[in-house]
């Protein structure tokens, strides 16, 4: 049995080795010459990330901010999933947390957030990687602490319940290119997901008594919550997005016809 144990140990080892040896290869060769390649991209990824950073001192606010907002969260997160607070409304928490996270952010620094959720992206996709194959020494605990949010919707394998908010979040961000035409374009993930879902999902599950059809688990009153904080939800924001950035506010009878369509 202990050369079992001695084998499997060696074995471990030498998976890690080469995961970590492969993903530093990845991020610090492959991923800055296939940019300059690919895009003519001249100075090194990781040094023009950390130049467009300190070009402005209100991005390590935000970084100090977002740091700040997860530590004091993710934590009693994981306390209350121990609790008898139903799951739903757990995996909600984190929906709230985008709101707290990634509204200042979109108001006052778009570009900037653009970058965060590429980072991220990343970093949930390496994370995962880790989860999957048991890369030690995180594999387990990354493992561990990643299913104690999990539902239905999750595999037995892949969990994609975070990649699903951040992509809710982003893309919308990502596509929506100069916003100033379309200034609500931006907000879209964190108005549906974060404040309409949201509202929807806790509305309906405390007091939602009518349901929509037989066979769903909708509710009339948690459909009417979604609806009227998606419109107040993004009334607030396209008036403090007007007027930080000086644009033309447009009538709220636009934004109750968006919200409907």
């Amino acid at each position: 049995s202990k050369r079992i144990v001695a084998r499997d140990s060696r074995q471990n080892l030498c998976k890690a080795a080469a995961f970590y040896l492969s993903l530093t290869l990845a991020l610090i060769l492959l991923t800055p010459g296939w940019l300059f390649l690919v895009q003519g991209f001249q100075q090194h990824l990781f040094l023009w990330i950390i130049q467009f950073v300190f070009e402005e001192p209100v991005r390590l606010v935000f970084c100090g901010y977002w740091m700040i907002v997860l530590c004091g969260s993710v934590l009693p997160l994981y306390l209350v999933k121990t609790g008898k607070v139903q799951q739903i409304l757990v995996r909600k928490l984190f929906h709230i947390m985008a709101i707290i996270m990634f509204i200042p952010a979109l108001l006052l620094q778009q570009l900037f957030l653009r970058l965060a959720f590429c980072i991220a992206f990343c970093a949930f996709l390496i994370l995962e990687m880790i989860r999957v194959w048991q890369i030690p020494p995180f594999g387990v605990l990354v493992d561990s602490f990643m299913k104690s949010f999990t539902d239905h919707r999750d595999s037995d394998v892949l969990i994609i319940s975070h990649f699903s908010l951040l992509l809710g979040c982003a893309l919308p961000l990502w596509l929506s290119g100069n916003s100033f035409d379309r200034p609500l374009a931006p907000f879209a993930g964190i108005l549906s997901l974060g404040i309409g879902d949201t509202m929807a999902s806790v509305i309906g599950i405390k007091f939602g008594s009518q349901k929509l059809s037989r066979d769903s688990k909708k509710t009339v009153e948690g459909t009417a919550a979604g609806i009227v904080s998606l419109i107040l939800g993004s009334s607030i924001i396209h008036f403090f997005y007007a007027n930080l950035n000086d644009i033309q506010p447009l009538g709220w009878y636009f934004l109750v016809a968006g919200q409907g369509l």
